[in-house]
């Protein structure tokens, strides 16, 4: 996390997830935004090929691990006690994500495209929280909404021209004429 703060960690976790194109996608958004880890569990995302989508390369510089099982346990146990887990998902009781407000150091557990979060999970979770949109979004959509969230309540979205020089690739030289 070369930019967020020492205080800050960001872990992203995938139950189960099918398609190597939203994982690809979840890796370019983990490193956009960056996220410090990703971790998937189950067996159907080792089955696919490469990643496709991940066009920034970002797993070469975001460890993407696998944990053993889609129990709690496993995530909780893949990450230090004083991150907090946080599920993403369309569940009843859930906080909206508007009104979240993200702790320093938390781990997102997002349920695969085709089901969701275990009921075992959300109970031992510190958090629930939900996108309130008409229908679910795909999975690498929703973890873009959930780390542009994060981004937008931090102090780094009051980045400037410094920040998109940075940032911005060899392809793009426009700039806002002054007005």
């Amino acid at each position: 996390m070369s930019e967020a703060s020492a205080n800050e960690q960001v872990i992203i976790g995938l139950t189960n997830p099918k398609s190597t194109t939203n994982v690809g996608a979840v890796m370019r958004a983990a490193g956009c935004y960056q996220a410090d880890q990703v971790l998937y569990s189950g067996s159907r995302y080792d089955r696919a090929a490469k990643m496709a989508t991940d066009t920034k390369k970002a797993h070469t510089n975001i460890p993407l691990l696998h944990i053993d099982s889609l129990d709690a346990e496993s995530f909780i146990d893949a990450v230090a006690e004083d991150v907090a887990i946080v599920c993403v998902d369309l569940i009843q009781g859930a906080t909206p994500l508007p009104a979240f407000e993200h702790p320093d150091k938390a781990l997102y557990i997002f349920g695969p495209e085709d089901g969701t979060i275990s009921q075992q999970v959300v109970n031992q979770s510190d958090h629930v929280v939900f996108v309130p949109t008409v229908g679910c979004m795909n999975l690498a959509a929703s973890v873009n909404v959930l780390l542009y969230d994060r981004l937008a309540k931090s102090s780094r979205a009051l980045a400037g021209d410094e920040w998109i020089i940075k940032s911005k690739d060899g392809n793009n030289n426009v700039k806002v004429p002054k007005r």
